[in-house]
């Protein structure tokens, strides 16, 4: 099937659509992750090089060309071995920044080199890919962040209901505080502590 009808296909289901930036110095490379992601009703945008990610990211000291509320980059995919910048120094970048650290990054690469691997995984990467993708890598990875965006606004919504329900007034017709001391007093108020949002777990690595 095309891609394009494969793109139409996904806009008729109405599918939940994540925006993958793609990084890769290949141009044959670029053009199969960049099917491999329409496939999968991804909205992809492919650059060459991690200068061309940091710009496109707001990254490199300039501005990027669009506002990055409307980039809404829920991953990147960027090769390990490229000229000028390699994928690990744009890994080191990104999750050095503050305003993108949370995006997941995936590393790919032709090269199945252990140490390579856990740098790249002790630096931050969600993931270590070894080339050439499979759809299936793809589908996973896709599947993977869904299900953690939906976890993250399920909990957001929890603790928001949990903080607005914790400081609601008292009705009327409750007794004054100071004659209820009782510890189950219907206007009794305990704390509520705050809660991290889960971390999102590693991928186990796929190497085959």
């Amino acid at each position: 099937m095309a891609v394009d009808e494969m793109g139409s296909n996904c806009s008729s289901s109405g599918a939940q659509e994540l925006h993958v930036l793609a990084v890769d110095d290949s141009l044959v490379d670029r053009k199969v992750i960049e099917r491999l992601l329409k496939i999968s009703c991804c909205k992809v945008t492919a650059v060459e090089s991690g200068s061309r990610a940091l710009q496109y990211l707001g990254l490199d000291g300039e501005r990027s060309s669009v506002e990055f509320d409307e980039l809404k980059v829920n991953l990147i995919m960027t090769d390990y071995s490229m000229p000028g910048m390699t994928g690990f120094e744009l890994l080191k970048k990104i999750k050095g920044s503050s305003r993108l650290r949370e995006i997941p990054v995936v590393i790919m690469s032709s090269e199945n080199v252990l140490a390579r691997i856990d740098r790249c995984l002790e630096e931050g990467a969600e993931e270590f890919l070894v080339k050439p993708v499979k759809l299936s890598d793809v589908e996973r990875l896709r599947d993977f962040i869904l299900r953690g965006e939906d976890k993250n606004k399920t909990e957001i919504t929890r603790k928001r209901k949990t903080h607005d329900d914790s400081f609601s007034p008292p009705s009327a017709s409750s007794p004054s505080s100071h004659k209820c001391d009782h510890p189950l007093s219907p206007i009794s108020v305990s704390a509520v502590p705050h809660q991290r949002l889960p971390k999102r777990p590693k991928l186990m690595l796929a190497t085959n």
